[in-house]
């Protein structure tokens, strides 16, 4: 049964119960789907980018791979790179990377966690800073940048936030704990212009989401976290799931990962992390045996 309820702004009609039935159209001695180039790329803007590809993007993107024609070696640096290409992509920077610094810069890391988001969280507020956004598209920053003000201005006013940041805090008591979630030192003109805009109402929603976002955006900040969140993203990426959910039960796997990545300061290839995750079992058995 699938069903729906409990909606926010809007109200359910029946019918909010329907049968979904799944035909188990498998069998042993199938190939898995995941191996063919277009099913493969088709599913990173899936997983990464939360829409189904644009006709060139993926024609590009599969062509890349089956450029290699018969050639292993080739083709599993191809499938490597393909899939990093859409964590490092302007699209997924701009959008979960985003949303990911923004729970970083609001809560630090949740309590007797490594992360400051879950996976329901991250997906969720990913879709909405997203949502009708296509690189490249006709007037694609507009619409992106529509969605992060609006998203940004719903975030600051959510009971979590508020409760982090009581509306009693003065601009420069929200900058400073901004600051300190987010382990970066801002410059005097940083801060000072942080706070001068932030001025008498530090309450005003508006005026929290763009501090929120500034803090966000700064470069330091985004360097600092950038190898967290690509491992943070082979896990909800291609496993769709949190780094200590099961089968891991434990921070062990992803402090593996980062740990080598960092190693390699960020060589993905030399890490062999991706690698690693898309040949995994728990990612292929997503699509088939």
């Amino acid at each position: 049964s699938l069903t729906l309820n409990n909606p926010v702004a809007a109200t359910l009609v029946s019918p909010s119960v329907v049968t979904l039935t799944i035909e188990d159209n498998d069998n042993a001695t199938s190939s898995n789907p995941i191996d063919n180039p277009g099913f493969y790329v088709r599913q990173h803007y899936l997983d990464f980018l939360n829409r189904e590809p644009d006709a060139s993007g993926l024609s590009f993107w599969t062509n890349q791979i089956t450029s290699c024609g018969s050639d292993a070696g080739c083709i599993e640096l191809k499938r490597i790179n393909v899939s990093a290409a859409f964590f490092l992509s302007i699209e997924f920077q701009e959008t979960g990377y985003l949303v990911y610094r923004m729970y970083k810069a609001a809560y630090a890391n949740t309590a007797n966690t490594l992360l400051p988001v879950k996976f329901n969280e991250f997906l969720r507020d990913t879709q909405l800073v997203g949502q009708g956004v296509q690189v490249g598209a006709l007037d694609w920053q507009t619409k992106l940048e529509t969605n992060k003000q609006a998203f940004a201005k719903a975030f600051v006013q959510r009971p979590e936030f508020l409760q982090a940041f009581p509306e009693s805090l003065s601009g420069l008591g929200l900058v400073s704990k901004m600051e300190l979630n987010t382990h970066i030192t801002l410059s005097d003109v940083e801060r000072s212009g942080l706070v001068s805009m932030i001025g008498m109402t530090p309450a005003d929603p508006e005026k929290r989401a763009t501090a929120l976002r500034m803090v966000a955006d700064d470069d330091d900040f985004r360097r600092a976290e950038f190898n967290s969140a690509f491992v943070l993203m082979q896990y909800m990426g291609y496993l769709r799931r949190n780094p200590t959910d099961p089968p891991d039960n434990s921070f062990s796997g992803y402090l593996f990962w980062l740990g080598k990545l960092n190693s390699f300061n960020g060589n993905f290839v030399n890490a062999d992390m991706v690698k690693a995750f898309i040949v995994s079992g728990e990612y292929r058995h997503r699509f088939g045996p």
